[in-house]
This record gives structure tokens, C-alpha cells and sequence, in this order.
């Protein structure tokens, strides 16, 4: 007898794609909010990371899957703490982005990050050779 629980932590290969597909259309959503609030977010840099890397055509499925979900997370209106809310609105949004990083971190790569910073206006970091 399949338990439905493990279902839920661990969604079978045949309704990846369903749930992509249903974060991917909620995603569309982050640059815009991302955006309009980006002075009082602190954890941009990594939001927009995580968005350009789940748009990736390179990156795996089960990161996308991850990736997409935290994305949907941040931009659906009703969460556990509203983002009106000021110095709090968005900490559960960290929290949830934070995890999916911890998670699938290491898919998001230089040109994920490059591509963050163009789209939130920030310079290129300064290599030094002597520090």
C-alpha cells in the first residue's frame, strides 16, 4: 500500500513534470515583485540566482522542481507571514529560499549569478590579486 506522505516529500517521476510546470507558471511572477521590493530584501542576490538557474535549460528536472517551488513560495500572496508586514514580511520567504539552496545549491552556477546581478542593476565583483 503506497503511504500518500512519502508522496508529498517525495513526489514519483511521472508528477514531476505536473508540478515543474505549475511552479514554472508561479515563477513568472518573481522578477516583477522581485523588483518592486528589492530595497528590502536582503537575500535578493540568491532569489535571482535561484530564478535564472531553474530557467536554465542545462539544469536537472528535480532542481528545477526544487527551485521553482521556493520561487512559487516567495511570490504567492498568502503566506505564513505577509510581506507587508515590515522587518518580518519576508523571512519566511528567506527561510524557504535558504532551504532550497541548502538543498540544490550547487546547481546554481557563475552564469546563474551573473545574470542576477544584471536584473538587479548590481556591478560585477572585483577580483584582487591581493586579496
Amino acid at each position: 500500500m503506497a503511504n500518500p506522505l512519502t508522496e508529498i516529500i517525495e513526489p514519483s517521476r511521472a508528477n514531476l513534470p505536473m508540478a515543474v510546470e505549475r511552479n514554472r507558471k508561479k515563477a513568472r511572477h518573481v522578477a516583477p515583485k522581485l523588483l518592486r521590493y528589492i530595497g528590502r530584501i536582503p537575500f535578493a542576490d540568491d532569489l535571482a540566482s535561484a530564478y535564472f538557474c531553474a530557467l536554465d535549460p542545462l539544469t536537472p528536472p528535480r532542481v528545477k522542481g526544487v527551485l521553482l517551488a521556493a520561487l512559487g513560495y516567495f511570490v504567492v500572496p498568502t503566506d505564513l507571514i505577509p510581506d507587508v508586514i515590515l522587518t518580518l514580511g519576508f523571512t519566511d520567504d528567506a527561510s524557504v529560499i535558504a532551504m532550497a539552496l541548502g538543498v540544490v545549491g550547487t546547481h546554481i552556477k557563475p552564469r546563474h549569478q551573473r545574470a542576477a546581478r544584471r536584473l538587479l542593476g548590481r556591478p560585477e565583483p572585483h577580483s584582487s590579486v591581493n586579496s
